[in-house]
């Protein structure tokens, strides 16, 4: 309850909210307003349980002429069809983005003020779409002044990381220490060392493969490989580093 009240609605939602308030669609607007306030209604009812009086509060306080009190109220039902996966998997894929950029800027110490572009290298059909469809979002909340496609080579002194198949760049020469960053990365290499680790013995154990239900092992299998394929990103993203800094 706590982390989708704080990390869902109000940490990112409420953010999202915000271009389409400042815009100049009102059908957009009365739409975005109708949704949060449903979703808030929504979050009342959840925390009614463990807050019961400061949600009965905010209850009859935002609700107008309410039908009944929130203790009356009856407890939310949720079509499966209110569930798109689709535009689940893709605002995931926003919010990943962001985080990842913001990691980078923060780990290089990059002035919250300071806005710089990124380029989303070697970057799927879906990516750049979801990339082209939520740009001004993810320029404003990651503080970046451009965010494009990308297939050269990766500038000079440029701070990296990896989301699913493409590799995030932001030229950073002259704006961060380039030592910090191969450290960064060292570490990122680390972590993933020792989750390989962990996939391969565990799949190397002849009693664990009999034993467990085939869709079990294969799901370690699946997370062996993309430990993998994330490891192979950032090595790849640290030799350039290190070849760029000659």
């Amino acid at each position: 309850a706590y982390q989708f009240t704080w990390g869902t609605f109000c940490d990112w939602y409420l953010e999202f909210m915000k271009p389409i308030l400042l815009g100049d669609d009102e059908a957009a607007k009365r739409e975005t307003r109708a949704t949060a306030a449903w979703a808030l209604d929504q979050i009342l009812l959840m925390l009614h349980p463990i807050m019961p009086f400061i949600t009965e509060e905010l209850w009859q306080q935002m609700g107008g002429d309410r039908e009944t009190p929130l203790i009356a109220a009856a407890w939310p039902d949720y079509p499966a069809t209110y569930v798109d996966e689709a535009a689940n998997a893709e605002m995931d894929w926003v919010v990943r983005l962001i985080n990842q950029i913001r990691t980078v800027r923060s780990e290089m110490n990059v002035a919250p003020g300071q806005h710089v572009p990124m380029l989303l290298r070697d970057a799927g059909y879906q990516a750049e779409k979801r990339l082209a469809a939520h740009r001004d979002l993810i320029l404003r909340l990651a503080r970046l002044e451009s965010a494009e496609p990308y297939e050269g080579d990766v500038p000079k002194g440029a701070g990296q990381n990896v989301i699913d198949e493409a590799t995030i760049v932001l030229p950073l020469a002259g704006v961060i220490d380039i030592d910090a960053e191969r450290q960064r990365l060292e570490r990122e290499l680390a972590k993933q060392d020792s989750e390989i680790s962990h996939f391969e013995k565990k799949l190397a154990n002849a009693k664990f493969v009999a034993n467990a239900p085939e869709a079990v092992v294969e799901t370690e299998r699946e997370r062996l490989a993309e430990a993998q394929q994330v490891r192979g990103k950032l090595d790849e993203a640290r030799q350039r580093l290190l070849a760029a800094s000659e």
